[in-house]
């Protein structure tokens, strides 16, 4: 089958091409199904903001490896015990790429997250099948298309977001990084009552969609000083809530400054694992009792995704599809940040 493959680690930004990752679609074999798995014929499989970092390796995975884990597809056939989840053949569904085992201390715990046996990404979703556990497949609401039914990876995010914020009714929220975790975020805060919301975004068709999507205020770092522009907002004695989505060290920086006295601020991107931020304990912790967290996978979240996919406004994520054949030029699409979000299309289904 058809799937696209690292075959060179290395950045897709690299100006010389002796040291630039690649991509290509190549021919593999596909993955067996066993006794409670679910072959899934995949429709779409968006590009995640990750992606790109894989081709570079941060992981240290030799090559090749497949790559995709937001999909969307059709079930194609499933295993003769894969029955507790009601799934049968045609259903339209979308899932979770990591399989938590369920028996380890954490997923005991209540942090499947930090699962010590987990079938790690389940790639690759580039490809025109996959072979999932029957435990990471959920129906898709109806309503909801095949197109946007690959975002429920990234909405698990949003709604994994929403938990570590510990939301309640008015508080005053800014959100950095308009990109496709940032939008979805702000528009799942805004369900909860935020209030001062506030996008922090230097792409001016961000902002835009960002003002579309609920934001009451936003900032272009580039042209204005975030810490000065945010107390000119009504309220401005800082952000009761500051959630980074951007993944930039060039932005989070200034974040603690803007959230308010005993204000939590979540760190929800991914970041460069050599990258170090300084941070003023004193100042930050102690003084303001300023509470820091981040995130990592979506346990618990996907049930929840799925109810709220149909209250989220998703046609600019999925206005852009390239067919499998052409990924090399879906990525170079996606490097251009000219597209919120560039979908590949793996099979050409008769239904949405």
């Amino acid at each position: 089958m058809k799937s696209v493959t690292v075959v060179k680690v290395g950045s897709l930004r690299d100006a010389d091409p002796a040291k630039r990752g690649k991509i290509e679609v190549r021919d593999i074999p596909e993955q067996q199904l066993g006794d409670e798995d679910v072959k899934i014929k995949v429709a779409y499989c968006s590009i995640c903001g990750s992606d790109p970092h894989l081709v570079e390796n941060i992981f240290g995975w030799e090559t090749p490896f497949g790559l995709g884990h937001e999909v969307s597809g059709v079930v194609d056939a499933l295993g003769p015990k894969a029955v507790k989840r009601g799934l049968k053949a045609g259903d339209r569904v979308a899932g979770n790429f990591l399989k938590f085992c369920g028996t380890c201390y954490y997923c005991q715990n209540g942090q499947q997250q930090f699962c010590e046996n987990a079938d790690e990404y389940n790639r690759p979703g580039m490809s025109e099948s996959i072979v999932w556990h029957e435990s990471q497949v959920y129906k898709l609401p109806d309503g909801v298309s095949l197109k946007s039914g690959c975002l429920l990876e990234p909405i698990s995010i949003a709604v994994r977001m929403m938990d570590k914020v510990g939301m309640s009714l008015g508080r005053r929220v800014a959100i950095c990084g308009g990109g496709p975790i940032g939008l979805l975020g702000l528009q799942s805060i805004k369900m909860m009552g935020a209030t001062s919301l506030t996008m922090i975004e230097p792409l001016e068709n961000r902002r835009n969609m960002a003002l579309a999507y609920g934001a009451d205020y936003v900032i272009d770092p580039a042209a204005d000083n975030v810490v000065k522009a945010s107390a000119s907002i009504p309220s401005g004695r800082g952000y009761d809530v500051v959630i980074d989505c951007s993944g930039s060290p060039k932005a989070v920086r200034d974040l603690p400054q803007i959230t308010a006295k005993g204000g939590g601020l979540v760190y929800a991107a991914m970041y460069p694992n050599d990258y170090e931020m300084p941070l003023n304990l004193y100042k930050y912790c102690y003084f303001n009792e300023i509470s820091i967290t981040g995130l990592y996978v979506a346990p618990y979240a996907f049930p929840r995704a799925v109810q709220i996919m149909p209250r989220m406004k998703l046609d600019e994520f999925t206005g852009a599809i390239f067919d499998i054949d052409d990924a090399e030029a879906a990525f170079a699409e996606h490097l251009t940040g000219n597209r919120l979000k560039i979908l590949i299309r793996c099979n050409k289904l008769d239904i949405e």
